[in-house]
């Protein structure tokens, strides 16, 4: 069981008491042997290099010479920008046909119709005409051309797969807007810019796209927060639409057209789209 400590005698007359205390400590200190002073053993606290807070001053000792940190986006979102030339060609007539469409439709049932702005029904892909079958074309394979891009299938697995799609044009007239929305049911969206509005001399931001940041966090930011760059900047995304390119982006994110503050009119086609495979019959429906 070990040495056990010295037995210390009953208290008695105040001379006996310190008499008796201290032949105890001398005992207790020939069993446990010499003990490090806890002054002496104590230490300073750590300081970080850079300087106090508290002070606001820093220390000027030598740098510290460290390896280069790795640092990679590990919850990175995809947004591309893709050129779509077989649409390109066709603004112009396709544009038109929007228009006319807009006036006669206006009312109709599936179209969102409005002073500021017209929305058509979803059914773009199943329409005749042929300046537009030719233009949507080009634009479902923008898209397609996006999500292969960055997938781990193969050329041939990707091929494999069965697209579905969606597609609608709107019209935004000035002081007209797309409020804040996402698509449910699809895997990605594409924002294809037919006619631009002119930009406006009050809001750098007007008739713009807008991807709403959709990382979860708090409301704290310091210093480095609002120094951050792409990919890691928490932020809204603004893209311009340019005739003739189109945003692609996962439809689930919570994106918007800002108001048009200008003249002219923005004529922008969307379509949602979602790639099935062999087994996935249980796809639900748009």
């Amino acid at each position: 069981m070990g040495s056990a400590l010295p037995r210390i005698p009953p208290l008695g007359p105040r001379g006996e008491d310190c008499e008796r205390l201290a032949s105890a400590r001398a005992a207790l200190q020939a069993l446990l042997g010499p003990r490090p002073s806890l002054r002496a053993g104590a230490r300073s606290p750590a300081r970080v290099p850079g300087g106090s807070a508290a002070s606001g001053g820093r220390y000027r000792g030598a740098p510290m010479s460290s390896p280069a940190p790795h640092v990679v986006p590990i919850f990175a979102t995809p947004f591309g920008v893709v050129t779509v030339p077989e649409a390109q060609a066709l603004n112009s007539a396709v544009a038109a046909l929007f228009l006319e469409r807009a006036s006669r439709e206006s009312g109709a049932p599936g179209a969102s119709s409005g002073a500021l702005a017209f929305r058509s029904r979803d059914d773009l892909l199943e329409r005749p005409e042929e300046p537009l079958r030719t233009a949507i074309g080009g634009i479902v394979s923008g898209v397609s051309a996006v999500a292969a891009s960055i997938s781990e299938f193969s050329a041939e697995q990707f091929a494999a797969l069965r697209l579905q799609a969606r597609a609608w044009f709107t019209i935004v007239r000035p002081d007209g807007c797309v409020p804040p929305t996402n698509y449910p049911n699809s895997s990605w969206l594409g924002v294809y810019c037919v006619t631009a509005a002119p930009p406006s001399d009050s809001r750098f931001d007007s008739g713009m796209l807008r991807l709403h940041e959709c990382r979860p966090g708090t409301s704290f930011q310091d210093a480095t927060c609002g120094g951050l760059r792409l990919p890691y900047r928490p932020s809204h995304c603004n893209w311009p639409p340019v005739p003739g390119e189109m945003a692609v982006f996962p439809a689930a994110i919570t994106h918007e057209i800002a108001m048009v503050r200008g003249s002219g009119e923005l004529v922008i086609v969307s379509v949602r789209v979602r790639f099935v495979a062999s087994e996935q019959a249980w796809m639900p429906p748009w």
